[in-house]
């Protein structure tokens, strides 16, 4: 690749899911020059763009209060009640807005806007025209592969313009990474393009990570399908292969299936959903029926079969570490925001699921935004005069001899020890330890290899990234000798209150677990 494509700004945003989109929005309204590059295409990439989601909105104290409540039942004592507080009422201050800007809600039953969903493909459609509208500079098809630094500082970021067939270079005062989870490879809705590269770029400059023991969260999916969206199985009723029912105890569905399924084929049928029901989920959930209406299968009366896909931690809760409420990492200039960003604040050791997800990405996506923009402005003419160096290395800069490394076979040996039932979401320090010693040698052999440039070096970056990520969770789940929300260890299945911390993951080579104990007492003052 030749012919450099040379972008500036003052602020750099990463990803284009809607918590890059809200960060976008919130720096350029701040008044400076705003960047956003994406891996696929503003407005239809990402888990948010093919579905529909709740939101965590509240009109009065009294519904705030609720939501809170209902979550921190769920979190195992590692959620954070201030920052819930603050998700909440950002959330519900921005979804104001965006029905101020005309983003058309549907009605409820009394003709009121129902700002409390939002349906993924009109949502991200009308994100793309407001960063547009707002000035935003967007380039579609520019993943990025490497953040560039100046001293000690963020400066930019550089990657390849697919399309074109050359490379770029950004140079800016803040970048923002809102560049999603990791989905280990999963077949979900939306995550082919979801493999940790954000978290694998920042950890390279000595950003740290936590809670990634919990990035084993699952979705129920019909006909081994990629539709994960779970919201219409509330009303379901799930059977054995012979037809007998199985029964779940509240709060137990998840486990419950999962050690079924390892047994034989597991089914569903929605004949929970009575009355108006069934209408109301098809207008609110349409994809969720695809599956079912390209079979010719009505799942309110007929049984239909079901697998476990797993979500990694664009459901889960871990990602980057949040150094300050503006969504700061350590590194100066680089901010963390949505899905690439740690979750626990709002979901502790259980998924926060899709509405308060959504609501993270949007509060998270404003704070970034505007802490970006402050930082970029406290530089002033400076930035633009700084000497820079790229900072990317497994993949485009081998730390020794250079070896044939095959990205597809990287990306097999992840989804052979990440999504498997038996080794993620039931774990046990020997299976922990097996699947660790295969992926530290991948990793051995990605971080020695050099892909060269354009398509290579993307999809051996990505690559890179998974390893990365699994790496990082598979060392903290053997940290956390307990069984506490989704993490379920078999060899250790009691919760051990000495454990009420997060963990925090630092180090990319020979990863450190360290409790982070001054959360937990912050988590348990609340």
């Amino acid at each position: 690749m030749n012919d450099l494509v040379r972008l500036s700004s003052d602020v750099l945003v990463l990803g284009g899911g809607p918590a890059a989109c809200w960060a976008a929005l919130a720096a350029r309204e701040a008044g400076l020059s705003v960047v956003m590059v994406d891996k696929g295409y503003v407005g239809t990439s990402g888990a948010t763009a093919p579905s529909n989601t709740g939101t965590w909105y509240a009109a009065t104290p009294e519904r705030q209060a609720k939501l809170v409540e209902e979550r921190l039942k769920l979190a195992a004592g590692l959620a954070d009640v201030r920052q819930m507080h603050r998700v909440i009422e950002a959330s519900t201050q921005h979804l104001n807005a965006l029905a101020a800007r005309g983003y058309p809600f549907p009605l409820d039953d009394e003709g009121q806007l129902y700002i409390a969903n939002l349906r993924g493909p009109d949502y991200m459609r009308f994100m793309r025209s407001q960063v547009i509208r707002a000035g935003v500079t967007v380039r579609d098809h520019h993943p990025a592969l490497e953040l560039l630094v100046a001293g000690d500082a963020v400066a930019g970021a550089a990657g390849v313009a697919r399309q074109a067939g050359r490379s770029w270079e950004a140079r800016a005062a803040a970048v923002v990474l809102a560049t999603g989870g990791c989905a280990f490879g999963s077949r979900i809705l939306g995550a082919t393009g979801l493999t940790g590269d954000g978290q694998l770029m920042a950890a390279e400059l000595g950003a740290t990570l936590s809670g990634m023991e919990f990035s084993n969260q699952y979705g129920i999916v019909p006909f081994d399908s990629s539709v994960n969206k779970g919201l219409p199985y509330g009303w379901g009723s799930f059977y054995r292969a012979d037809g007998s029912q199985i029964i779940i105890p509240p709060g137990q569905r998840f486990p419950v299936l999962a050690r079924e399924a390892l047994r034989g084929a597991i089914f569903s049928r929605l004949d929970r959903a009575h009355g108006q029901l069934p209408d109301a989920l098809r207008r609110g959930q349409p994809n969720c029926f695809l599956p079912f209406d390209r079979v010719g299968v009505d799942p309110f009366s007929q049984v239909f079969p079901i697998t476990l896909r797993c979500e990694g931690t664009v459901r889960g809760t871990g990602g980057l570490r949040r150094a300050d409420d503006d969504c700061s990492t350590a590194i100066p200039g680089l901010y963390a925001a949505g899905d690439a960003l740690e979750r626990q604040d709002i979901g502790g050791a259980a998924s926060a699921g899709g509405g308060p997800n959504a609501s993270w990405a949007i509060a998270t996506g404003v704070w970034a935004g505007q802490g970006a923009a402050r930082f970029a402005a406290s530089l002033g003419p400076r930035a633009g005069q700084r000497t820079v160096r790229p900072a990317g290395q497994a993949g485009l800069r081998p730390a020794g001899t250079e070896k044939a490394v095959n990205p597809q076979e990287a990306m097999a040996v992840v989804q052979s020890e990440m999504l498997p039932l038996d080794r993620s979401f039931f774990r046990s320090g020997e299976q922990l330890t097996r699947s660790l010693r295969r992926l530290d040698g991948m990793w051995t052999a990605i971080r020695d290899h050099s892909a060269g440039d354009g398509q290579r070096a993307l999809r051996t970056r990505e690559a890179a990234a998974l390893i990365a990520s699994s790496r990082w969770a598979l060392r903290s789940a053997l940290a956390r000798s307990e069984s506490r929300g989704m993490h379920i260890r078999l060899d250790m299945p009691a919760i051990d209150i000495g454990q009420t911390h997060r963990f925090i993951v630092s180090g990319i080579d020979d990863p450190v677990i360290t409790p982070d104990r001054a959360v937990a007492s912050e988590v348990l003052a609340s």
